[in-house]
């Protein structure tokens, strides 16, 4: 993620230094640049000469007191708040007073992270979506503390490279990792009761619903570990929310290694000379898939807005352009109708009486009230 963003930055123009306490994992990232780039001169998408000044932008510096001259740092170490602290804490007093501290945390609590510097309001998240290059939507998260001057900023200087920026209250999973969890978490459910395999309630929410990718495949290609942890995390800050609750059977799958593509096997089997499982393609049975995935994501988005973590727009723009879905979630709520999707979760909900199933009071409301978000 590191050396993503590092590109996104020097291909706009900047002098980039990239740190890292293991040398070897710098010349790894160095390599891996150096590959990227010439794939693109390969590709046509630039020239040998753009390539090499894009690559001569950027340097690997051995100690972070390099960074003295910095204007913007964007850590993108592990996901662990002691350590974050650690590094935020050791910069501040190496860097100008003007300089942005940023962190592209993904589940961690940006304000935690401020709370380590003594001017925590020049600290910030910029959350990039993997691969950087390629995703065009960041996140721009001000903690309580932020500047209102830190975030306008910050959020220049990421529109400049060509981004598309939302920003989001300071809460677990920000917008796009929390609406996203019922796209996993209900398709497990599903799958756990016995009502569709694997490939049905993939082939389902790609033929009839439009996704690019099935909840299984997505997270085989993420990793069930990464996956997990993510789920785990946000299920935990949230207080035990039962609308977050993770799935025994993917926390076994991580547990036996079965993270996915990665290690050959998850869901599915990637061994050579496997066989993918057909999906039963009953139309009826499927619609039933789609219909219940995603009631239970236009839940998660309306409750978002409910709770003033983002505008109407940066949720929809959100789940667009951070991890592709084919329609707006609360622009999809409009066309299927608030009432269907309140009847929905109301059915769910009195069939199981479990809180995962209870329905956002903004849903409720625009019912009552015969609105639409749009």
């Amino acid at each position: 993620m590191g050396s993503g963003i590092a590109q996104v930055a020097a291909t706009a123009g900047h002098d980039v230094l990239i740190y890292d306490n293991n040398p070897k994992a710098l010349q790894r990232t160095s390599d891996k640049l150096q590959k990227i780039l010439n794939r693109l001169v390969e590709k046509g998408r630039i020239d040998d000469p753009t390539a090499k000044a894009i690559f001569g932008r950027i340097y690997f510096v051995e100690t972070l007191a390099s960074f003295r001259e910095c204007g913007l740092i964007i850590e993108a170490i592990i996901e662990d708040l002691k350590i974050k602290k650690a590094v935020f804490e050791e910069l501040e007093d190496m860097v100008p007073a003007d300089c942005i501290l940023a962190t592209n945390t993904s589940s961690l609590s940006v304000a935690s992270i401020a709370a380590a510097c003594s001017d925590s309001s020049r600290v910030i998240g910029i959350h990039f979506f993997n691969p950087a290059p390629l995703m065009k939507l960041v996140e721009i998260i001000p903690a309580i503390q932020t500047s209102p001057e830190v975030l306008e900023r910050a959020q220049k200087i990421i529109d400049s490279w060509g981004k598309l920026t939302v920003v989001t209250k300071d809460t677990p999973g920000f917008i796009v990792n929390r609406v996203a969890r019922p796209f996993y978490g209900e398709a497990l459910r599903i799958y756990e009761e016995g009502i569709a395999d694997v490939a049905t309630i993939d082939w389902a929410m790609t033929e009839i619903a439009g996704f690019r990718m099935g909840p299984f495949t997505l997270m085989d290609y993420i990793g069930n570990d990464v996956n997990y942890k993510v789920t785990e995390t946000v299920f935990q800050s949230f207080y035990y929310d039962p609308r977050y609750k993770p799935a025994f059977t993917q926390k076994r799958l991580s547990e036996a290694g079965y993270h996915g593509r990665k290690s050959g096997r998850g869901y599915y089997d990637y061994s050579e000379g496997a066989e993918a499982p057909k999906p039963n393609k009953d139309k009826i049975l499927g619609q039933q898939i789609v219909d219940r995935i995603v009631a239970m994501l236009i839940n998660e988005a309306a409750d978002a807005l409910y709770l003033n973590i983002a505008s109407k727009e940066d949720i929809d723009m959100a789940m667009t352009k951070g991890v592709n879905y084919p329609k707006g979630l609360l622009k999809w709520a409009d066309e299927i109708g608030i009432e269907t999707c309140v009847k929905r979760l109301d059915d769910l909900y009195h069939e199981y009486l479990e809180g995962r199933y209870r329905c956002s009071p903004q849903l409720r409301r625009m019912a009552r009230d015969g609105q639409t978000f749009f």
